[in-house]
């Protein structure tokens, strides 16, 4: 049987590069030269021109958000994960509706305005019921705007449930599409039932949900098979209902509690990290790129100029890590950077950093989204939005040492900008809040 190679020339890959650049989606065959490309110095070119897609989607906006893990309780024994059932070391705790409202309180006053509930799955403890109450809880009694929600597939019922509670992205991990691992890695629980979780995308849109996130977790197989099975399912969705994920996360593998996993057999480097970053961006331009503090500073920051779009700080990955420091954590991570120490560093890579909510409550999502940001419109939306935001989180939030470098900083952009911003930024300092267009 004769193998077909794949053609990495140099001039096939800068085709597929203008391609990208023209914020087409790529195909699989593509995405398969990418993948097999070896030549260091092209993979220079995918890298700049990873960064320049992501300017013309996004501009220099850098949307920042918390997770909030609201129970570690879990009927599943995934193999890699500290909440699996079967790790007898864990210390399991769920908040109360309470609780969350006192976590969500207390990153709201640091000055965050998205939240990510995340919860393990367990029916009796984190069902549809549960986040109902949570999510009326926090929106009701703290400054949060936007929740988004990482949770156990659900049902079109519960997902319309979940939707009508005002979550503006539902986001599940396949973790691994590959079958033989998927299910040697998860032996029993429900996530035991591959099919159910791979068809989830499809019944939270059927449910409404238009922004959804997709991710797998990289190394508990080959990433070069992953990225490719992620991209055609995304592909898959986009030919169904004319929208992809709202995001990708690209999350890896990181030691956790109690896990029974060999790390190093598909161990993912930085530089295979970064590479898997430009390709997600390149494949799917108007995608949003989530990067999670598993990651260490410096590989974080270098990835905000490589098509990363999103990233997380000062999170914790246990419940009542925030007030308490809590105990059994999801993973370990490499990030441990306050909000306003990453907001700083977003700031001097000449970057601007976003605590925007707007695009959810305005009705820019799916199919919406997809147009503004392919016609590059959506990075007029996301420049004077983020700068609204930070403006607030100056005025309201920032250690006063910070406050006084930020401010030099918003006065440096405001001169760039040509439609009012100096106006919407007087309302501000003059008590308006959740200014944005």
């Amino acid at each position: 049987m004769k193998v077909q190679c794949i053609d990495t020339d140099p001039a096939r890959i800068r085709d597929i590069i203008a391609k990208s650049l023209d914020l087409q989606v790529l195909t699989l065959a593509e995405v398969s030269a990418l993948l097999e490309l070896q030549d260091e110095d092209m993979w220079a070119e995918v890298f700049e021109a990873a960064g320049k897609v992501k300017e013309k989607v996004y501009g220099r906006r850098i949307v920042l958000f918390a997770p909030l893990y609201l129970s570690n309780e879990c009927m599943n024994n995934c193999l890699y994960c500290g909440f699996r059932a079967g790790n007898r070391e864990a210390v399991r705790k769920t908040l109360s509706v309470e609780e969350a409202v006192e976590e969500a309180s207390l990153l709201a006053d640091k000055g965050y305005r998205r939240l990510l509930l995340v919860a393990s799955e367990h029916p009796a403890r984190t069902g549809i019921d549960y986040f109902e109450k949570v999510a009326a809880a926090i929106y009701s009694r703290t400054a949060i705007r936007i929740l988004h929600a990482n949770t156990a597939p659900m049902s079109v019922e519960d997902f319309r449930r979940l939707k009508s509670c005002g979550i503006g992205v539902y986001q599940c991990f396949q973790e691994t599409y590959h079958l033989p691992s998927y299910m040697r890695l998860h032996p029993s629980g429900a996530k035991a039932d591959y099919e159910w979780r791979i068809s989830v995308m499809d019944r939270a849109v059927e449910a409404g949900f238009e922004d959804v996130g997709m991710g797998v977790l990289l190394g508990l197989y080959d990433w070069r098979w992953e990225v490719a099975a992620l991209i055609a399912h995304s592909r898959r969705l986009i030919n169904k209902y004319g929208f992809g994920p709202h995001t990708i996360s690209v999350p890896r593998l990181q030691p956790a509690q109690g896990s029974k996993l060999d790390y190093r057999k598909y161990r993912v480097s930085d530089d295979d990290f970064k590479k898997i970053v430009a390709i997600y961006r390149l494949a799917l331009p108007y995608v949003g790129i989530v990067i999670s503090t598993r990651e260490a500073p410096e590989l974080r920051d270098g990835l905000l100029l490589t098509g990363a779009s999103q990233v997380s700080a000062g999170s914790k990955t246990s419940p009542w890590g925030y007030v308490e420091g809590g105990d059994t954590e999801q993973f370990e991570t490499g990030d441990k950077r306050s909000l306003e120490e990453v907001i700083e560093k977003i700031a001097e890579l000449g970057l601007v950093p976003s605590l925007c909510t707007a695009c959810y409550r305005e009705g820019r999502s799916g199919g919406t989204f997809r147009h503004l940001a392919q016609s590059e419109a959506m990075k007029n939306f996301c420049r004077e939005n983020a700068l609204l935001s930070l403006k607030e989180y100056v005025e309201d939030c920032a250690p006063a040492d910070v406050r006084q470098r930020l401010r030099a900083f918003l006065e440096r952009e405001i001169i760039k900008s040509t439609n009012g911003l100096s106006d919407k930024f007087r309302l501000i300092e003059a008590g308006a809040r959740d200014v944005h267009i």
